[in-house]
């Protein structure tokens, strides 16, 4: 079985539990790549749900609400006023905040509204003071009535629900108790999503990189630990670096798993070194303002978009869960467009809302009350649509490139 590797698996979601209802859906950044993005996957998932694509200019938006379809419609909406999301959320069954970057944000305006409002909720969050800040509200949503799902894209959100998984069959398989997990994520080049992810890679690299080693909690150098990490077929070897993931301290805190981390890498390979250059050069104050950094962004932005042009937008993600016995398990998940996956993903989180699979409270994706685990499988199934490589609780020789033999056919 030398090189054995694990086929291109594309998953076709499965119908929408759905067809006689017609939710109104309001996603927050509708205009942007991961709300339009999140758009068209919900109304393939979903063809009744009414959408509401918010965001400032009408001209884009209109002219993007007609290509999706006529259930689809533009409205004019202020995320920095609470007011005008108020007045967004009346009427509406789900509001899906995707108007990013969360990195330096005080106040969670788009939850205490849907609160308020009675509307169920979901962000697509990758920052962890936000992600803890709206977990704060969990009393006030419990109390309300209303369901909220943080952190839920595709990383954080799959990744979370995939490392849930892993741990879980672990357990029940008494394979050994969870020990160690480590989240691997490759994007080539900006993955497509341009200006936004920019900003958001650029404010990750002014802060601190937490992690936990052995229940103790550790601060480590932003883009740096570099490992090389094999994503299997279709990717190969690439290397990754520490940042700073909100879904380390949910996973260790939820999960209970004692040792976990967060590594992030993409190409062209130089990409990398103007990271590391970048966190190690800059000072932090200005990683951390926002206006500063949307000026890097503005300096950066025309040579991001011509590499990408060639780098395309390929994405992986690698869960490896060890476990006290030496057995290692993992999840790998590929696909060829991020600006198509994540909105995948962050679809299949709106669909587990709207099918009612969680229950009222604000919770993070590997929260067994927030996604019920029955529905988890359903959930990976409708994110993982059009992957070329989705594998779950494999251990790693199945899926690396060049797995390493021990003798006698056995691989590790």
């Amino acid at each position: 079985m030398a090189g054995a590797a694990v086929s291109p698996n594309p998953i076709h979601p499965p119908p929408s539990l759905l067809p006689s209802i017609k939710p109104r859906v309001i996603i927050l950044g509708g205009t942007g790549r991961v709300g339009a993005s999140t758009a068209a996957a919900l109304s393939r998932f979903c063809p009744s749900v009414r959408l509401f694509l918010a965001g400032r200019n009408r001209e884009k938006g209109d002219a993007l609400a007609s290509k999706i379809g006529e259930n689809t419609k533009f409205v004019q909406v202020n995320v920095d006023d609470i007011h005008s999301i108020q007045a967004a959320l009346e009427g509406m069954d789900l509001v899906v905040h995707s108007a990013g970057p969360f990195q330096q944000e005080e106040k969670c305006n788009v939850l205490e509204a849907a609160i308020s409002s009675n509307t169920t909720y979901l962000d697509v969050c990758d920052d962890t003071n936000y992600a803890w800040r709206a977990k704060s509200f969990h009393e006030k949503a419990v109390s309300a009535g209303v369901t909220a799902l943080t952190t839920s894209g595709i990383y954080p959100g799959v990744s979370n629900v995939m490392a849930a998984e892993l741990v879980r069959l672990a357990k029940s398989d008494n394979i050994g108790e969870p020990e160690r997990l480590r989240f691997f994520y490759y994007t080539a080049g900006s993955g497509g999503a341009g200006p936004t992810i920019l900003a958001t890679s650029f404010l990750l690299l002014g802060e601190d990189v937490i992690a936990y080693n052995k229940g103790k909690e550790i601060k480590l150098n932003s883009y740096s630990g570099m490992l090389t990490v094999d994503f299997g077929k279709g990717v190969g070897k690439k290397d990754v670096y520490l940042l700073n993931l909100p879904e380390v301290r949910s996973a260790h805190v939820i999960l209970g798993v004692p040792t976990v981390s967060a590594r992030f890498g993409t190409s062209p390979f130089f990409w990398n070194w103007g990271m590391e250059a970048l966190a190690s050069i800059v000072p932090a104050s200005i990683l951390r303002d926002k206006t500063k950094v949307q000026q890097l962004v503005q300096l950066f932005d025309p040579f991001v978009r011509a590499i990408d042009g060639i780098a395309g937008e390929r994405v992986s993600m690698r869960v490896d869960l060890d476990c006290t016995n030496g057995r290692s398990t993992l999840g790998l998940f590929t696909h060829k467009r991020l600006s198509v996956s994540v909105g995948n993903a962050t679809a299949a989180f709106a669909m587990a809302l709207l099918e009612g699979a969680t229950q009222p409270g604000v919770w993070f994706p590997e929260q067994p009350e927030g996604i019920a685990v029955e529905a988890r499988k359903k959930l990976l199934e409708r994110a993982a649509d059009g992957t070329s490589n989705f594998v779950m609780n494999k251990p790693p020789w199945m899926v690396e490139t060049n797995p390493k033999e021990i003798g006698l056919g056995i691989y590790i």
